[in-house]
């Protein structure tokens, strides 16, 4: 198995652990919405998996760029940016990403359900774009 086919595959299995995160994300944020889990429970829920999630996609992007995939690192250099820069730019005094006392304020929750289906949409697309590069990696090597 060439460099190419190993990455591809790597990619293919970290985005589908990351868009099965976005899902679980998505029904977090939905219970929520539907009273169904109060807010504290919620972004204890979810705050857990920030750090990973932001983690694993910058290792693949770290290896896209490493590996001379320029193309395709430059169609995921926005979203980890954009990812990071929501990390980094947690106000102080709250307790992570999802905050209990800012979830329902302003809107807030609307936004957070319309970034996780912009995710979801994204790495949804590029698990198909991985899933065809992996394929034409394998059969050129053959």
């Amino acid at each position: 198995m060439s460099v190419d086919s190993s990455l591809f595959v790597f990619a293919l299995f970290d985005t589908s652990a990351l868009l099965f995160l976005t899902v679980y994300i998505v029904i977090t944020l939905s219970d929520l919405e539907c009273d169904y889990l109060n807010a504290q429970q919620c972004c204890n829920k979810l705050n857990k998996w920030v750090i990973p999630e932001l983690i694993s996609y910058a290792i693949l992007v770290i290896l896209l760029l490493f590996t001379n995939h320029w193309f395709i690192f430059l169609l995921n250099g926005p979203m980890l940016a954009w990812i990071g820069h929501k990390y980094y730019s947690i106000p102080k005094g709250n307790i992570g990403f999802y905050d209990a006392t800012e979830v329902h304020n302003r809107g807030n929750l609307k936004h957070l359900m319309k970034f996780s289906m912009i995710r979801l949409a994204f790495h949804l697309i590029h698990f198909f774009i991985y899933l065809y590069c992996m394929i034409i990696a394998l059969l050129t090597n053959q």
